[in-house]
């Protein structure tokens, strides 16, 4: 979440130097450096159960799968973004120890303060990232996960999951099942109590 904005032009490389050594995380867009807010236990925990499950999925793959804290680089628009998951299958990412500018998979897990952010200005500034196929955005409170695929023409079309339903991220062959009952199966909602 956005939460301060500095008042003058930071070159890129100083908003990469700085992040190093940062207690708070900055977000970065067109020169100016936003500092980040605090998550709820749901987002956290949320977004812990997905990076797992993409990690035990893809492992051996050459995929990586980062959680919360590494930046994806919007080069052509100048932008660093910190997605809540991020899978990159890309070598050319190797290089780069502090950001991502390859991703296949970019996750959000959603918040009220950064749900319009994350649907609005976020991802239309992931959609310049030529390697994303997809981004998916989970709800915190209740079991719905959005994936927004690119098709062949490069058209965005959404695939809504809800309870009862099994979600399917075809960038990385994934699927896992939300079931109605019995959440213990339903895990990328493991340990968070959901709105009924």
């Amino acid at each position: 979440m956005v939460i301060s904005q500095s008042e003058y032009y930071i070159s890129p490389e100083k908003y990469l130097e700085g992040e190093k050594v940062s207690e708070i995380k900055h977000e970065y867009i067109d020169g100016q450096v936003y500092a980040m807010a605090g998550a709820s236990d749901a987002h956290v925990t949320v977004s812990m159960n997905v990076s797992m499950l993409l990690r035990n999925h893809l492992r051996g793959s050459g995929c990586r799968v980062y959680m919360l804290d590494m930046k994806a680089q919007i080069d052509v628009i100048n932008r660093y973004l910190y997605p809540d998951v991020m899978v990159t299958c890309d070598t050319r990412d190797r290089e780069s120890e502090y950001f991502k500018s390859y991703p296949c998979l970019i996750i959000e897990v959603l918040s009220e303060s950064t749900e319009s952010f994350d649907r609005g200005k976020k991802f239309a500034s992931y959609r310049h990232l030529e390697s994303l196929q997809e981004y998916v955005l989970i709800s915190p409170d209740q079991m719905s996960v959005e994936c927004f695929r690119r098709n062949e023409q490069g058209q965005w079309v959404l695939y809504p999951h809800e309870k009862d339903q099994e979600v399917h991220l075809a960038s990385v062959d994934f699927r896992c099942a939300m079931p109605t009952a019995g959440y213990a199966y339903a895990e990328i909602y493991e340990d968070v109590l959901l709105a009924s």
